[in-house]
């Protein structure tokens, strides 16, 4: 968790918005972030809420969510430390297309949009390099979204356990048995299936004893065994 200046430069310098930046700029960044906590269950923005902070995860977990017309609400990404969320308040103030919520004890980084635009107008290689980072993010999530158009429901739910894995095992977890805080509600809307459809394929994994499933958790005992279900 970052609690000093050094620790949040080190912070911002994993996240993929600023990888393009360098020691400088990633100081110039960190004297404008100020420390937020938020609690378990605590909304740090709602859809359609003016956008005007980004935040970046020091500790914790939180998670977009976005309502459907029928009124069902859906997940739609997962958020761990080193993960940045709202970015796009750097660079104006539309409204924001989701609801992002904490999913347990939260510790983040806020950056005013201003104060970024700021730097910006100040330094214009940042405004360049950011500019590059969010390219290379979009190209990744188009490239993502067209990979799940042609996924199975097995194929997209192995995946998004894949990317949790790597989220835990980022955090300290082992390689192997690595434990997964996330319903089967929570796998479903990010793999967007039906819970039905998530939940027969899950009690297949668990019947080849790659994963053992709990009460809002579960335990990857096999992550390289996902593999041979993604493609």
């Amino acid at each position: 968790m970052a609690t000093t200046g050094q620790d949040v430069v080190a912070l911002l310098g994993k996240v993929p918005v600023f990888e393009t930046l360098g020691p400088d700029d990633l100081e110039r960044v960190a004297q404008v972030a100020v420390s937020r906590k938020f609690a378990n269950g605590q909304v740090i923005f709602r859809e359609g809420d003016e956008s005007d902070t980004c935040y970046v995860v020091a500790g914790g977990h939180a998670r977009a969510l976005r309502e459907h017309a029928d009124g069902r609400t859906i997940a739609l990404a997962r958020f761990g430390p080193g993960d940045i969320f709202g970015e796009l308040a750097m660079f104006d103030a539309e409204k924001r297309s989701a609801t992002v919520e904490a999913v347990d004890d939260l510790h983040a980084l806020a950056i005013l949009g201003s104060d970024m635009r700021r730097l910006m107008r100040e330094h214009p290689d940042i405004a360049v390099k950011l500019v590059i980072a969010l390219g290379r993010r979009l190209r990744a999530a188009n490239e993502r979204l067209a990979r799940q158009s042609f996924q199975t429901v097995q194929s997209r739910v192995a995946s998004v356990l894949t990317g949790l894995v790597e989220q835990a095992r980022a955090e300290g977890a082992p390689e192997g048995d690595v434990l997964v805080t996330a319903t089967q509600a929570d796998i479903a809307q990010l793999a967007g299936s039906s819970r039905e459809s998530a939940s027969r394929f899950l009690a297949v994994l668990e019947r080849a004893s790659i994963v053992t499933q709990g009460r809002g958790k579960l335990t990857v005992h096999d992550p390289a065994a996902l593999q041979r279900y993604v493609y």
